[in-house]
């Protein structure tokens, strides 16, 4: 570690206290290794399973601006609120999840189809910040419209005429009968870090760095063990799409039998098993996969 970190140093991380992404973040945090006490509760610091680490509970919106000013060491949020805050921290990790875009959308029948046919006219958003940059780089001139929430009502209401805002679906949008005119940005949750902190505790940040990767590399992956007799094991092999091909192991038994072991991907099963049963597989376990480390 640097020789500016302590023993006993705590790095705090910020993670969201509210909002669609804070289930998920704190999911991967925790299956991450990282345990989080009290975390039902979200106290403003909550401490974790390691001693060094401790969670801080904060709006999402406000985590870039805590990192960057050295509240919080780290913190985990959405791309969208960086840019909207515009603060200096770096980015460590994609944690892809937390995906969604940020639309310009207006009234299905207002005629709209350019966001150039906007000049003059009210924008409402929660993104000032991000809207008023992204009009000027087109060379419109709009009157941005804040509002906290419910944004989609805004044009129904008579206070805007567009709206800029996250959506995930697009299903939100098509029930208030709005449609996209213009795509601004895909966001996502990101671990960023304080540029002093980073060169401070580097050892402690890549460990935890590793931690939330491997558990971004298990997702959508599962563990197959079966066994199949020696005979069998090249058909077998066939069927198997795994990482780097399928783990070969002899089993103590006096049926010629070879235990096979492969990571695969959970939308490929449905077929697979039965393909796998076909060409000789038997005893088939299926197992979930909460981390993987290369």
């Amino acid at each position: 570690m640097n020789s500016d970190a302590k023993p006993g140093d705590v790095i705090r991380l910020a993670i969201p206290n509210k909002g669609r992404i804070a289930d998920p973040i704190i999911e991967t945090v925790e299956k991450s290794g990282l345990k989080i006490k009290n975390s039902v509760q979200r106290k403003l610091i909550s401490k974790t399973s390691d001693p060094e680490i401790e969670v801080l509970f904060a709006r999402p919106i406000d985590i870039p601006e805590f990192v960057a000013d050295g509240a919080a060491d780290l913190g985990i949020t959405g791309k969208d609120m960086i840019m909207e805050r515009g603060s200096d921290v770096e980015e460590l990790l994609d944690l892809q999840s937390g995906n969604a875009n940020l639309v310009l959308a207006v009234p299905a029948d207002s005629g709209i189809t350019d966001p150039k046919q906007l000049d003059g006219l009210r924008v409402a958003t929660e993104f000032s910040g991000i809207s008023a940059k992204y009009f000027k780089d087109l060379g419109i001139d709009v009157t941005l419209v804040p509002v906290g929430g419910a944004c989609e009502a805004a044009p129904y209401l008579g206070i805007a005429d567009a709206i800029i805002d996250l959506t995930s679906s697009g299903v939100t949008l098509a029930t208030n009968n709005l449609k996209v005119v213009a795509e601004i940005l895909k966001s996502t949750t990101v671990l960023i870090a304080n540029r002093n902190a980073k060169a401070r505790y580097p050892e402690k940040i890549a460990e935890l760095c590793l931690a939330l990767e491997s558990v971004i590399r298990a997702r959508g992956q599962c563990y197959l063990m079966m066994n199949v007799m020696r005979q069998s094991l090249e058909e077998v092999k066939k069927e198997l799409p795994g990482l780097s091909g399928p783990t070969v192991m002899d089993v103590s038994s006096d049926d010629n039998l070879v235990a096979v072991h492969a990571v695969v991907k959970e939308d490929h099963l449905y077929s697979l098993v039965g393909k796998l049963k076909k060409a000789g597989a038997r005893d088939i376990l299926v197992v979930p996969i909460e981390r993987m480390i290369r």
